[in-house]
């Protein structure tokens, strides 16, 4: 008689525990998704079970594009290309190939985790595109760096980003502060979200303009934004405070010209537990539908990787 293997996996996949320098990160194999973040016990962004299906996209590392590619279609090298549409209500291709994907993991101790994941050519992606993440815990936080890598013999489009939700404390989301450093927004359709053109935060300043740190309040917020803001070493920082005093700060150098910014407003309003529960802040390197980069008449910071070529990028989570 043939043993039949009884171990399951968790649903999210394999899990990696890191603890280092008074933070905690779960990390899950699929998606390659940051699970949980806490700093001495305190979350910094929203987390899910190990054995739950994850959130919508929540944590996840999003390649090779993050964000939408309105309406699945792209042209890229001459061609037109079709997409599955993963956004169904929308009619988009929603935030790349890999986030549900179990990853490979490569090495890991108590610090630091590696994950692969390969790319394989298909229906409206006909690229071989190997990409590898490492989360690794240090005194400043969580950094998670992407690199990816061309197999083709052609070049192919290349995008990345991740898709955390932060957690400034224990007060709801309206009393937290935001810092935003951005003078210029995407504006989008309201019903599908896809792109329209970019314009000043002063466009809307109570919903966009947070280069000043004030409360969020009741704003609704779904947008890209760019023109960052950087410090002398080029770094730009997305921080959220609560009015207790914790709070949460991400920060990237320049090769995320972009930051998507959700207050995670649900359909179903307060009746789901997901309702504004954490601040989505995603540094992407490039802007929504950039895979239609010829279609619009601002640099989306789409990425054109040539055959054997490598693009890496990271970004920090720190708690305040």
């Amino acid at each position: 008689m043939t043993d039949v293997a009884t171990s399951v996996t968790a649903v999210s996949g394999t899990p990696v525990a890191l603890r280092a320098h008074g933070y905690e990160a779960a990390i899950a194999s699929v998606g390659a998704s940051l699970r949980s973040l806490t700093y001495e016990g305190r979350d910094l962004v929203v987390p899910f079970d190990a054995d739950e299906v994850r959130p919508y996209f929540r944590g996840a590392t999003l390649a090779p594009w993050p964000n939408r590619v309105v309406d699945g279609v792209h042209r890229f090298g001459g061609e037109e290309h079709e997409l599955a549409l993963t956004e169904p209500t929308r009619g988009h291709a929603l935030h790349g190939l890999l986030g549900w994907a179990d990853w490979h993991i490569v090495d890991a101790d108590d610090e630091a985790v590696t994950l692969t994941a390969t790319v394989a050519a298909q229906s409206g992606y006909p690229w071989w595109v190997e990409v590898s993440t490492t989360y690794r815990l240090g005194p400043d936080g969580l950094t998670q760096t992407v690199r990816a890598t061309n197999r083709s013999r052609t070049p192919a489009p290349w995008g990345t980003g991740p898709h955390p939700y932060l957690v400034a404390g224990s007060s709801g989301l309206d009393a937290w502060t935001l810092k935003l450093p951005a003078d210029t927004v995407l504006e989008v359709t309201p019903d599908r979200l896809s792109p329209v053109g970019v314009a000043s935060v002063t466009v809307d300043a109570e919903r966009f303009d947070f280069r000043t740190p004030r409360a969020l309040g009741s704003v609704e917020i779904d947008h890209a934004f760019t023109d960052l803001i950087r410090d002398a070493e080029g770094r730009a920082t997305v921080e959220v405070a609560d009015p207790s005093g914790t709070g949460v700060a991400m920060t990237w150098d320049g090769g995320c010209g972009w930051v998507q910014i959700h207050t995670a407003d649900r359909p179903e309003g307060p009746q789901s537990p997901a309702h504004r529960a954490g601040l989505a802040v995603e540094p992407m390197t490039c802007a929504p539908d950039a895979f239609n980069d010829d279609a619009y008449d601002f640099s989306t910071g789409l990425i054109s990787l040539s055959p054997g070529e490598s693009h890496e990028v990271g970004w920090t989570i720190s708690a305040r």
